[in-house]
C-alpha cells in the first residue's frame, strides 16, 4: 500500500505566493503633490511571450523589487501644475497628457521630485537615471510588465482572449478615436487603471529587439545603448493585439527634435518603495 506524503507547508506556500499577492488589495498612498500610488509588491514573473512577436521572446523569469506606481496615467491637469504648457491634442484636465517625448516625460519626473523636496532621478544633460535617488522616474520595462500582469501569466491581465478588453481599456475598438478621462475602466488586480489603452506609456529603457536574450534575471534596466526607447500598453488607436501585456513599442525619445510626439503617447511614474514608505509627506489613503 502506498502512502501519500503531506505537502511541505513551506513549499506549498511558495507555490501559492504569486496568486496570493495578486489577490491582495494594494497599499495605496497619496503623495505630497496629491497623486495616488499603489505599492507593487516584490516578486518574480515570466516576462515576454513565445506566442507574440520576435522581440517578445524568449520568455524569461525575472525578480523585481517592490516599488510604488501611479494608479493612473499622468493627467493634463497634473502635468500643467508642474510643467508650463499643455502639448496634448485631445484637451481635457482629466485626460492623460499626450504628445510628450521621453525627454519631456523625464523632465516632468524631475519637476515632480523637486516639488516634493526629493532628489531628482534624471541628469538633464545626459538623461542618465539615478536609480538610488528618492524621486520619481519612468518605470523600467520589466517593472511595467510586472505591474501590468499583476500576477497573471496570460496574454492580457484578465485572460488569453480579448473579449473583455473593452472593460479594461480604451482602444481602437471602443475609443471613438480619442483619449478619455483616466480611471473610467476596470483596474487590474493591483488597482492600476488604464495600463492597457488610452495612451501608450514611456518606459525608462532603451529598446533592443534582442535584449531579452541577455537580460539580467533581477531588476533589468535595459540596454546601455540604443537610439529608440520603449513604450508599453497600447493606446486609444491600438488594435487589441497591441494591448497584450507583452507587446512592445518603440519610439524616438525626442532629445534633438522640437516637434511633439504622437497623440497616443503619455506616461505614469514610479518611485522606490523603501524611500516612499519612510517619507513623512506620504500618507495612507482611506
Amino acid at each position: 500500500m502506498s502512502v501519500r506524503r503531506a505537502a511541505c507547508p513551506a513549499a506549498l506556500l511558495l507555490s501559492l505566493l504569486p496568486g496570493l499577492l495578486a489577490a491582495q488589495p494594494p497599499e495605496v498612498i497619496r503623495t505630497k503633490t496629491g497623486i495616488r500610488m499603489a505599492l507593487i509588491p516584490a516578486g518574480s514573473f515570466a516576462m515576454g511571450s513565445d506566442r507574440g512577436h520576435a522581440d517578445e521572446a524568449p520568455v524569461h523569469r525575472l525578480q523585481i523589487d517592490a516599488f510604488y506606481m501611479d494608479l493612473y496615467e499622468v493627467t493634463q491637469q497634473q502635468y500643467g501644475e508642474l510643467v508650463r504648457g499643455n502639448p496634448s491634442h485631445f484637451k481635457g484636465p482629466k485626460n492623460p497628457i499626450e504628445q510628450v517625448s521621453w525627454a519631456a516625460a523625464a523632465l516632468y519626473c524631475n519637476a515632480r521630485s523637486r516639488a516634493e523636496g526629493l532628489e531628482a532621478c534624471y541628469r538633464e544633460d545626459t538623461a542618465e537615471c539615478n536609480f538610488a535617488a528618492a524621486g520619481y522616474r519612468l518605470p523600467t520595462e520589466a517593472e511595467w510588465e510586472y505591474a501590468c500582469r499583476a500576477g497573471s501569466g496570460t496574454q492580457y491581465p484578465f485572460g488569453d482572449e480579448a473579449a473583455e478588453l473593452g472593460d479594461y481599456a480604451w482602444y481602437a475598438g471602443n475609443s471613438l478615436r480619442t483619449t478619455h478621462p483616466v480611471g473610467q475602466k476596470k483596474p487590474n488586480r493591483w488597482g492600476l487603471y488604464d495600463m492597457l489603452g488610452n495612451v501608450a506609456e514611456w518606459c525608462n529603457d532603451r529598446y533592443d529587439p534582442r535584449y531579452y536574450r541577455t537580460s539580467p534575471d533581477s531588476n533589468p534596466r535595459g540596454p546601455a545603448q540604443a537610439d529608440l526607447f520603449v513604450l508599453r500598453g497600447g493606446a486609444w488607436n491600438s488594435p487589441a493585439e497591441e494591448c497584450r501585456s507583452a507587446f512592445r513599442l518603440r519610439e524616438n525619445p525626442g532629445f534633438r527634435v522640437t516637434c511633439f510626439q504622437g497623440d497616443h503617447i503619455g506616461l505614469r511614474c514610479v518611485r522606490k518603495a523603501t524611500e516612499a514608505r519612510s517619507t513623512d509627506e506620504l500618507r495612507r489613503t482611506p
